[in-house]
Order: C-alpha cells, then structure tokens, then sequence
C-alpha cells in the first residue's frame, strides 16, 4: 500500500478498506502464481541442474506472470466495474508496480523452499547413516551367526586330525574373515584391492568346506583395484552363489569375478539347489545399501547363468 501510494499517487486513507481488499488481493493472485512457478521449476529445472538457466527461467516466468495478471486485472477494472482509466497509471507503471511486489515474494518462496530442502537433506543423511549401521549390523550378524560357525568348526575338526597344517591355515584365515567383519564400522566403503585381499581368506575357508566342488576365475584390472565399493560385497555374492546352487567334484559351480571399466561382476552356473537357505543377506539388502549412494545392482540371469553386475562408488 506504501509503494501504491508513491508510485500511484493515491490517497490509500480516504478509502482504505478498498485499498487493503485490492492490495490484499493482488498479493495472494501472486503468492498463488509463484507459488505454482516455484513447485514447477523445482521438478523440471532444479537448480542443481543448471543454476542460470533456472534464474533465467525465473525471470521470464515472473514477467509472464504479472503480464498476465496485469491483463486480467485490467480487464476486471475497466471493461467488468467499468472505471474510466481517466487519471490511472500507465500500463508501465502497473508492471512495474507488479514486479517490484513480486520479486520479493519469490525469494520469500525460494528461501522457504531452500531451507526445506536443507532440513530434508540433513533428515536425509541421518537415515543413511542408520541404515548403513544396520547394514553392518545385519552383516556381522549374518557372518557370525551359528550356521556359519558350525560349519567353520566342523570343517576346522576335522582338519586337526587329517591335515594339522590346513587346520592351523584355516584357523587364521577364520581370523582374518572375522577381523576384517569387525573392521566395518569404521569403513564404510573399502577398494576392489581390499575386498579381494579379505576375500582370499573366506575363499579358502570355502575351498576347504567344499575341496572340488567349485572353481572360480578372478579377472583383476590392477588399475581399478582403487575403485570403491561396500565392504563384504563380494563375500555375499559368493555365499549367495553357495547358498543357491549345489556344488559337487562331479558337477562343480564354475564362479568369476571381474572387475572391469564400469562394474564388479560376479557370475556363475545355475545348478539350483532344492532347499535353499532362510536368512541372512541377501541381493535385496546388498541393492538398498547402494541404492544409497545412488548406484546400481543389475541382475542378469538366464537358463544357465546368474550374472551380478555392481557399479562402483
């Protein structure tokens, strides 16, 4: 009402309770309007995607706007309530009027959608940060639960009196798997290198559970080695492959691992076992963990093949 008294030279006291309905009006028409602008660019031209033109969208969506208004109001007061323009502002004036109303309205907007979206990111992050606890959690409880450990023991047993030498072997790589589970909550993401390292251990645990019964192809890019991934990744494909398949000397899974430009693949033959382990983690837990650094786990599978491919982090 300030500006409409400068700017329009009227006396806002001699009628001022249709000077507060008229200004009133025209600030929610436009709080309504950029309201609209604002929700629209947020979903189609966010400004993380191009900061300019966003600012250049703005710009034309604001002066499209109180062109628009200025129209309809025009119409309502001249050709509706029939005011003779005698004595009015020009139609420049008008605009300008709108836009310097209108600009502060926006930012108002933005502002309150800037630090929504702050108070989301942050709720955001928390989130992630619990789930990649529980993550952990749940994977340490999967690798130490007591079917694992029954196993191990059972295996270990038998080798103390067969072979003391594998038994002693076995028991530090139990050692070592066991170390580097336990070395997850200060590492929420580990290299290729180190994942295939702590691997080592929990592939000889297996060659001595299962001897023949499998082989298994490493195809190593020693560049990529630094590429980033979730720690365990690759233990819980190949417990995945074990858990899935039957093994056996006479019709042995054949597993490789690749890790090439773009993905960590894990693949193998299909040779489906009828009683199929219930618990643990599996690839629906390992997607949700990526899903929250925004990469993806693609499962490829056909009659004789089940292909896993991981992108990096």
């Amino acid at each position: 009402m300030l500006f409409s008294s400068i700017l329009l030279k009227e006396n806002v006291w001699s009628n001022l309770d249709v000077q507060i309905l008229a200004h009133y009006l025209v600030v929610i028409t436009l709080c309504m309007a950029d309201f609209r602008l604002v929700m629209f660019l947020n979903k189609h031209l966010p400004f993380a995607k191009n900061i300019f033109l966003r600012v250049f969208a703005e710009l034309i969506g604001l002066v499209l706007i109180c062109l628009v208004l200025l129209w309809v109001f025009n119409f309502m007061i001249y050709d509706v309530l029939l005011v003779p323009e005698t004595g009015l502002p020009s139609f420049l004036i008008k605009f300008a009027f709108f836009m310097i109303t209108n600009i502060p309205i926006l930012l108002v907007f933005e502002l309150i959608y800037y630090f929504q979206s702050e108070q989301k990111a942050i709720a955001d992050s928390e989130k992630a940060k619990r789930e990649v606890l529980s993550f952990q959690h749940d994977t340490l409880r999967a690798q130490m639960n007591p079917h694992f450990l029954f196993n191990s023991l059972n295996v270990l047993s038998s080798l103390i009196y067969l072979n003391p030498e594998n038994a002693n072997k076995f028991t530090k790589a139990l050692s070592k798997t066991y170390r580097y589970v336990l070395s997850l909550n200060r590492q929420p993401l580990v290299t290729v290198e180190q994942e295939l390292d702590a691997l080592d251990s929990y592939l000889f645990m297996m060659k001595m559970r299962f001897e023949n019964s499998f082989i298994l192809e490493l195809h190593k890019t020693p560049e990529l080695e630094q590429n980033k991934i979730i720690p365990l990744t690759l233990q819980l494909l190949i417990e995945n492959v074990f858990k899935h398949n039957i093994a056996t000397e006479e019709f042995p899974l054949h597993i490789t691992i690749d890790n090439g430009e773009k993905y960590l693949t894990v693949e193998n033959n299909i040779q489906r076992s009828n009683s199929v382990e219930r618990g643990g983690i599996g690839l629906k837990y390992l997607s949700k963990q990526y899903e929250l650094y925004s990469r993806t786990v693609k499962v490829e599978q056909t009659n004789e093949t089940f292909k896993v491919r991981i992108t990096y982090i």
